[in-house]
């Protein structure tokens, strides 16, 4: 055994010490693979049997003063043997064999360039969430080769079968091989197009952990977490975008929240109905801090904007505290800067708070009208809100109603058709009108 693999000492804390480890190295190897033997797919498969080679052999033996070179050592066998293999791809083997020297191919000496494992990381990111694959293909890719979870865990998260997860997965890797695609960093020009993919999709993975599309859970935990994350160590690297930086104070600042989001039954609570006692403190100041810091920098873009506006949500002591105002004339920003119908619909909310519900109604009345949010549930929740506000019960019974049927998240669902029983429940009557069954 080589120096730089003696172990130091057995693994005693707890388990999610080792998967942690390994999660946080598995993009680091691929990477290191990929840029060696030039073949992502292949590099993919060999890191996930170095893997489970390291979850079986490390809590008995101890892990390697060396965790990622040993990583990289067994998956590089790993690939070695299986380009040896294969005749057919003899020419995978003639490639390997030209970009890898023979005294690479043995153990590695010891990491200490940091700088080169956050790059290949940086690479993989990049790679995954290249503009050519579709977003649902991306979001896969990007959990499974750079956040380190499993099919399983991933299928699970968005409750398909694994084995269309699978092939998901399998698709876009498929896709980036025949592609092309070079394993570098994009060039000065490509830079901005790619790095609006790469935002765009860790975007999606925290939406998607914060605000689930379907199913009974109001929130999945390890999506929002892993998100912010690989955000993070994004915006560890240069050159210190403020976009980047703007992503990462949003993620915070919203998900700090979380505790409070959900009462004792796991139901839904609103953000003007929180404890805000429960919100994590330190993750509010340090997504303040970020975006105080973004801020002046430039050039501003939208997520910066998003955690403006967060930011003023999250310093108000109470509800009746909020800065409406400044948020009004944030989204005013927003809607210049990246209009589409959900920041209007967001701007409506903002202006029935400081002009009155029927401004913001006539904002809904002109999305409607232009079926810019066509059967979408939060323009039905919003109306049901402001009709509320404006003192039309039943329309915002109706609302509520439709709204609930329109959504496909349980804990949502459930919210809003305790808001209709409650308006229902307080007018005696209300909800039914002549010639109609009364509601059950």
């Amino acid at each position: 055994m080589s120096r730089n693999q003696t172990r130091t000492r057995p693994v005693t804390g707890p388990e999610e010490t080792a998967e942690d480890l390994l999660r946080a190295l598995a993009p680091q190897v691929v990477g290191v693979l990929t840029r060696r033997f030039g073949d992502f797919d292949a590099a993919e498969d060999a890191v996930q049997e170095a893997l489970l080679a390291a979850a079986v052999q490390w809590p008995g033996e101890g892990v390697p003063r060396n965790p990622r070179g040993w990583l990289i050592q067994v998956a590089s066998r790993r690939m070695t043997e299986r380009v040896r293999g294969e005749r057919a791809r003899r020419r995978r083997e003639d490639l390997a064999a030209g970009q890898v020297p023979a005294d690479r191919q043995a153990a590695p000496p010891a990491d200490t360039d940091d700088a080169a494992a956050r790059d290949d990381s940086l690479l993989l990111l990049f790679l995954c969430c290249h503009p050519a694959l579709s977003p649902s293909s991306a979001i896969a890719l990007t959990l499974r080769c750079v956040g380190g979870l499993s099919t399983s865990e991933i299928s699970r998260a968005f409750m398909v079968p694994e084995a269309t997860m699978g092939q998901r997965i399998s698709r876009a890797k498929q896709r980036i091989r025949t592609s092309g695609i070079p394993f570098r960093l994009p060039d000065d020009k490509d830079r901005a197009r790619r790095l609006d993919a790469v935002l765009h999709i860790l975007y999606l993975i925290f939406n998607e952990g914060y605000v689930t599309s379907e199913g009974p859970d109001l929130q999945r935990v390890e999506l929002s977490r892993e998100a912010i994350r690989l955000t993070r160590a994004l915006h560890q690297l240069p050159p210190g975008d403020s976009e980047v930086a703007g992503l990462l104070a949003l993620m915070l600042l919203t998900d700090a929240r979380s505790a409070a989001r959900t009462g004792p039954a796991g139901e839904l609570v609103p953000l003007a109905e929180q404890d805000r006692g429960r919100w994590d403190a330190g993750a509010v100041a340090e997504g303040i801090a970020l975006i105080t810091a973004a801020l002046p920098r430039g050039p501003l873009g939208p997520y910066q904007v998003q955690a403006a506006i967060a930011a003023v949500h999250d310093e108000a002591a109470t509800a009746a505290e909020t800065d409406w105002p400044q948020i009004l004339a944030l989204y005013g920003v927003l809607e210049r800067l990246s209009a589409n119908p959900v920041v209007s619909l967001n701007r409506a909310v903002a202006v029935a708070m400081v002009q009155g519900p029927a401004a913001g109604l006539d904002i809904l009345n002109t999305l409607e009208a232009e079926g810019r949010l066509a059967g979408h549930h939060q323009i039905h929740v919003v109306r049901a809100h402001l009709l509320d506000m404006a003192g039309d019960a039943q329309g915002a019974l109706e609302n509520f109603q439709e709204a609930a049927r329109r959504t496909a998240g349980l804990p949502e669902r459930h919210y809003l058709t305790i808001r209709a029983a409650r308006l229902a429940a307080a007018r005696p009557g209300l909800g039914h009108r002549a010639g109609e069954p009364p509601l059950p």
